[in-house]
């Protein structure tokens, strides 16, 4: 949102609350991943040091909690999709991957499209310049095979 948009008043609706629980999640991701810091240390600093007043707590506690204690299975859902090794992935394509992934295997409830428009978008703003591109590219392919009726359906309706 530009400076030159007025703000809406009030609570934000729940897109944008979501939105900033993945936002905080991924950056919690980035600092477990780089720092090896407890998930439950990393959660509690989040929730002190910033505010969170219009976040999805809920949905950051989920996503740091889910992709953590999953990131092996998570790792090998999108690997076959992978064209390196995971190791050569940058910390936070890898912590966005490990989102969408666990977005779309665990998270039915969200559209396989919100799951990876999400992702890409937090690629653009915390990864590197063509990053979302690759994200966006994996994780359609793992839509297909964790989602396939949902992804069938959706492309039959377009």
């Amino acid at each position: 949102m530009s400076e030159s948009t007025p703000r809406k008043k009030g609570k934000p609706n729940l897109t944008e609350m979501r939105r900033s629980a993945r936002s905080f999640a991924l950056q919690a991701l980035y600092q477990w991943s780089m720092a090896g810091q407890s998930v439950n240390e990393i959660e509690a600093q989040f929730r002190v040091d910033n505010d969170m007043s219009n976040t999805d707590v809920q949905l950051f506690a989920e996503l740091l909690r889910g992709v953590v204690s999953g990131s092996k299975d998570l790792d090998e859902a999108y690997r076959p999709f992978l064209d390196r090794p995971l190791t050569d992935l940058d910390p936070v394509e890898l912590s966005v991957l490990r989102i969408g992934a666990y977005e779309l295997i665990h998270r039915l409830q969200v559209p396989y499209r919100v799951a990876i428009n999400e992702s890409v978008e937090l690629a653009k703003v915390f990864g590197a310049t063509e990053s979302h591109k690759y994200v966006n590219g994996i994780l359609d392919k793992l839509a297909q095979r964790v989602r396939a009726a949902e992804v069938r359906a959706r492309r039959s309706a377009d």
